[in-house]
């Protein structure tokens, strides 16, 4: 069987698995995030916190309620690791320096996860467990949650209500993400995965170094980091460790939690809305993108484009034999979409094109299907300003299921858009004008991309790297935890503010002129408009650095 052909299969294969599940798990989540009855330790968690299960929230209410469960977990999580060496579990691991907690707290708590280090060396048990494993779980319900209150506010009328944070984040952690990552967990410990507290096994013949690894409760990680989009790898090669991915069945199955919670929400928000056909348009948007980007970016890998690969006939530098270019690109592909950052090969060392598909990903604002939550509010984002579009081309106030798209509604959405490609742009400029730009293992146009991805993964929450790249200093952890911060929350502010303007207003009733929102044009339409925005707006940048390689 040729590379081509098992990639194909392995593609295929993937597909057909998440079209499976598309129905029963996203009516599961429905029912989990939409259900009126608590469970006895919800009932006792509400309680112990002192929170009213029946009490709904407006959006400004509900957004201080994130804002402040945010603000409290990096400023916890940034004293778990300054006090780390007086802690059980520390492994005898000095305390993390204040830049570097700074920026870890912020990246885990945005569900970037971005690692200016190596979490082996570095962090304890303890608080590689209890602070950042459970950002993993809390901080991908916090994007669920945003998700679930700006679909409120298109299904609901008349109302400032758009449900209760605290109600929301303790389903969605409990009914969601826990039991997925208990099966999850025994799914990769069968394939291979370790699970252990243990330390001492030599792998300086897997590193060509001499790292002896410390041991940790790796699977539980692995899966907590796949299944929350998250990055953050337990081993500093992330899913290219063989503790971490052994075969290329876990590398499937890894692939599979990164794709599912995100490609099912439109599921959700079709039954929220009370129209599957619409939650069917969003997710078919979500394909043809995810399609493209894997297709192109296999074909750029398995075309070897480059002199060195062309004369070795594979581009197989920074790519694990066991998993080939392949299911490498698609693994890269997969993370760069989502708001995962995991990786199972070195991005800095995939082609010039290759590598600006991973840069390409990310700039559509991880959409396809994005990250858990991120990625569904995201692309509703994107479809109300294509109904804005196509309202001005008719001459007709735009709708979108009932809803009259304004000047206030587009206000918020174009905010929206314009935070992420601000930071990347201005981040950049900023490590070049500073002379930052020196720590790129590179000069040239490749130099540009590894800064340039840096400040892209980043600012969309990522997570992943251009490896080449030298991060852990103040600058660079004080720039990049800036763009997470700012990244992460101002676009979440918008989101809500719509959300309640949203649900304010009273429904529209269809007419000749309402542009229908399920069928193939609109489709294409939002497909479009996607990718002319991130042209426009990258793609000088992309020339200078990628591009310019390339050619």
């Amino acid at each position: 069987m040729t590379m081509t052909t098992a990639g194909v299969i392995f593609i295929v294969t993937l597909v057909a698995a998440l079209v499976a599940v598309y129905k029963p798990f996203g009516d599961y989540m429905f029912r989990a995030v939409a259900g009126t009855k608590q469970s006895r330790v919800e009932r006792g968690i509400f309680r112990l916190v002192g929170v009213n299960p029946a009490a709904e929230q407006t959006w400004g209410v509900y957004a201080r309620s994130v804002l402040a469960f945010s603000a409290v977990s990096i400023l916890f999580l940034y004293l778990f690791q300054r006090v780390q060496n007086h802690l059980w579990l520390s492994l005898g691991f000095d305390p993390v320096v204040p830049h570097g907690a700074w920026n870890t707290a912020v990246s885990f708590v945005t569900n970037t996860n971005w690692q200016s280090y190596s979490g082996e060396s570095t962090m304890g048990h303890l608080v590689q467990m209890a602070g950042l494993a459970v950002q993993n779980f809390v901080s991908a319900a916090v994007g669920i949650a945003v998700a679930v209150a700006l679909v409120r506010g298109f299904a609901r009328s008349r109302t400032g209500q758009l449900g209760n944070f605290w109600v929301d984040l303790t389903r969605i952690v409990l009914r969601i993400l826990l039991p997925i990552a208990v099966l999850g967990a025994i799914a990769l410990m069968i394939g291979g995965v370790v699970q252990n507290l243990s330390g001492g096994t030599d792998v300086s013949t897997l590193t060509g170094g001499t790292q002896t690894i410390t041991g940790g409760p790796v699977a539980s990680q692995e899966v907590i980091k796949e299944l929350g989009t998250n990055g953050g790898g337990f081993y500093n090669v992330n899913s290219a460790h063989p503790f971490e991915n052994p075969t290329s069945w876990t590398n499937w199955l890894e692939i599979f939690l990164i794709f599912l919670i995100p490609f099912s929400l439109p599921r959700v928000f079709g039954r929220m809305v009370g129209q599957n056909r619409q939650g069917y348009a969003i997710a078919a948007v979500m394909g043809i993108l995810a399609f493209l980007s894997v297709a192109i970016t296999n074909i750029f890998e398995l075309a070897g484009h480059g002199t060195v690969p062309q004369a070795v006939g594979a581009a197989m530098e920074g790519k694990e034999v066991r998993f080939d270019v392949s299911n490498s690109a698609t693994f890269a592909a997969a993370t760069t979409l989502t708001s995962t950052g995991a990786v199972n090969s070195f991005h800095d060392s995939f082609t010039s094109l290759g590598g600006m598909m991973t840069m390409v990903n990310m700039m559509l604002g991880e959409v396809a299907p994005g990250g858990t939550g991120s990625g569904l509010y995201g692309l509703l984002i994107l479809a109300v300003i294509t109904v804005f579009v196509a309202g001005l081309m008719v001459g007709r106030t735009p709708e979108y299921l009932g809803k009259k798209i304004g000047s206030r509604e587009i206000k918020f959405a174009s905010l929206y858009f314009l935070i992420t490609p601000i930071l990347v742009l201005v981040g950049t400029a900023a490590a070049f004008a500073t002379g930052n730009n020196s720590t790129a293992l590179n000069v040239g146009p490749h130099g540009l991309s590894e800064v340039l991805y840096a400040f892209t993964s980043a600012s969309n929450n990522n997570g992943s790297a251009f490896g080449g790249i030298t991060v852990n200093t103040t600058w660079w952890d004080t720039a990049l935890g800036l763009c997470m911060l700012l990244g992460r929350f101002l676009p979440l502010i918008f989101v809500l503010a719509l959300a309640g303007s949203l649900a304010r207003q009273a429904p529209t009733p269809a007419s000749e002129g309402t542009l229908p929102t399920h069928r193939p044009l609109f489709i294409g339409m939002v497909v479009g408009v996607t990718v002319v925005l991130v042209a426009l707006t990258f793609l000088p940048a992309l020339a200078l650095g990628p591009l310019a390689e390339g050619l």
